[in-house]
C-alpha cells in the first residue's frame, strides 16, 4: 500500500514492505510538484491537474501497488472522545455516535462522512466506553477517493495528517528506544515545518496525548521571496535554487538563511511561549522536526538554541533497508519532508 502525502506544493510517494525477519524495507520514494493554488487550505481545486501529477508521480516510481493511504489536514476534520454505554450493538452506537457528532459539526450530518472507534472502558465507570470519533464533509472525501481512483488507485484509508505524523513518531520510538526516551509527564513539541507554514503539536509523555496544537504561516516560502528579493530573481527561480543552494551566491548563508533561520526560530519560540501562557505547563523538554522546510542547514541549532529544549531533525527512514534504486545520500537530504508519507505507508502494517 502507498502512503500518498498531498501538500500545498507536492505529492509524496512512500511504499514500505516487510521481510520475514521482520525489517522494514523502504521500497520506494518520489515527489512530484504541484502548482500553486492546485491545492487551497486542503481543498482540491483542480483535480483533473493534480490527478495527472500523481500519474506522474506513480510512472517515475515505478510501483506496482494499486491501493493507498491518502490524508486530510487537521483543520478539515473534527475528533471528540465521547463516553456511551458499553454494549450497544454496531448498529445502536452508529446513531449514538451520529447524535453526540450533531452537537460539534456545524453542517447536516448528511453531508458528513463519520468513523468511529471504542477506546475501552472509561476510568471511573466500568459500565461506559470512551468512544472515539472523526468526521468531516463527505466531499473532502470525496476529492481524495476521486484523485486516487483517476490515477487508477483503490484508496482504503483515508487519515488525518497529524494522527499519520503521531504512527510515524511511535514507530521511531520503537525503532530507537535510546533516542526517545520521553518519560510519561516530559512534553514533546513535534514541528511540521512546511512551505506555507508550520503545524505545531504539543504531546505528552510515550503515550503521545495531545496537550496543545496551532497553526503558524511562516514557512519555507518566506524563504523563497527572500531569495528572490535579495537576488532579483524570480519566484520559481528562488524556490529552485532553494533546493539547490550551491546555485546561489557565496553570501546566500549568512546574507540571506541565518536571518531567515532566526526569524522562523524566535516565531516557534514564541509559539511555544503562547502554549505556555494558555495552560499549566512551564517547558518543553524535546522539540522534533520534520516536513519539506524542516532540513534547512542550520534550522535544528538555531530551534535549540532560542528554545533550549533539545531539537531533533526526524529521519523517517531511521532503521529501515533501503531497497536496490535508492540512493542513500540524497535520501538522508529529503528525508524529513517523507515523514507523513511514511506514516501513511505504515497504515499498511498498523490496522
Amino acid at each position: 500500500m502507498l502512503g500518498l502525502d498531498i501538500g500545498s506544493e507536492s505529492i509524496r510517494l512512500v511504499e514500505l514492505s516487510k521481510g520475514l525477519q521482520g525489517r522494514w524495507q523502504l521500497e520506494r520514494y518520489a515527489s512530484e510538484p504541484l502548482k500553486a493554488q492546485w491545492i487551497s487550505e486542503g481543498y482540491i481545486t483542480a483535480l483533473d491537474e493534480v490527478a495527472d501529477a500523481l500519474k506522474r508521480l506513480l510512472k517515475k516510481s515505478g510501483t506496482k501497488a494499486k491501493t493507498a493511504a491518502l490524508a486530510l489536514p487537521d483543520t478539515a476534520v473534527i475528533t471528540k472522545t465521547v463516553t456511551l454505554p458499553r454494549g450497544l450493538s454496531e448498529d445502536e452506537l452508529s446513531v449514538q455516535v451520529d447524535a453526540e457528532a450533531s452537537q460539534f459539526i456545524p453542517f447536516d450530518l448528511d453531508e458528513v462522512s463519520i468513523d468511529f472507534s471504542i477506546l475501552g472502558p472509561t476510568p471511573n465507570n466500568p459500565d461506559d466506553d470512551e468512544v472515539f470519533f472523526a468526521a468531516t464533509r463527505k466531499d473532502r472525501v470525496e476529492d481524495r477517493q476521486l484523485l486516487a481512483q483517476l490515477a487508477g488507485l483503490q484508496p482504503v484509508v483515508i487519515d488525518v495528517q497529524s494522527y499519520a505524523n503521531r504512527l510515524m513518531l511511535h514507530h521511531l520510538q520503537q525503532v530507537q528506544q535510546q533516542a526517545w526516551q520521553i518519560q510519561e509527564e516530559e512534553l514533546l513539541a513535534l514541528l511540521k515545518i512546511g512551505s506555507n507554514g508550520y503545524f505545531l503539536q504539543v504531546l505528552r509523555g510515550s503515550e503521545q496525548e495531545v496537550v496543545y496544537d496551532s497553526e503558524q504561516a511562516l514557512g519555507g516560502q518566506r524563504l523563497s521571496e527572500l531569495i528572490a528579493q535579495y537576488y532579483d530573481l524570480s519566484l520559481q527561480e528562488a524556490e529552485q535554487k532553494k533546493h539547490h543552494s550551491a546555485q546561489l551566491p557565496a553570501d546566500y548563508a549568512s546574507a540571506v538563511l541565518a536571518p531567515f533561520l532566526e526569524d522562523l526560530a524566535q516565531d516557534i519560540y514564541r509559539a511555544l511561549q503562547f502554549f505556555f501562557t494558555s495552560t499549566g505547563y512551564s517547558q518543553v523538554q524535546h522539540i522534533a522536526l520534520f516536513g519539506g522546510s524542516a532540513s534547512l542547514e542550520g534550522l535544528t541549532q538555531a530551534v535549540q538554541r532560542h528554545t533550549g529544549a533539545v531539537t531533533t531533525l526526524l529521519n523517517p527512514f531511521a532503521g529501515m533497508q533501503l531497497g536496490s534504486s535508492i540512493q542513500p545520500s540524497r535520501l538522508r537530504q529529503e528525508a524529513a519532508s517523507y515523514f507523513t508519507a511514511c506514516g501513511l505507508a505504515l497504515r499498511r502494517f498498523y490496522r
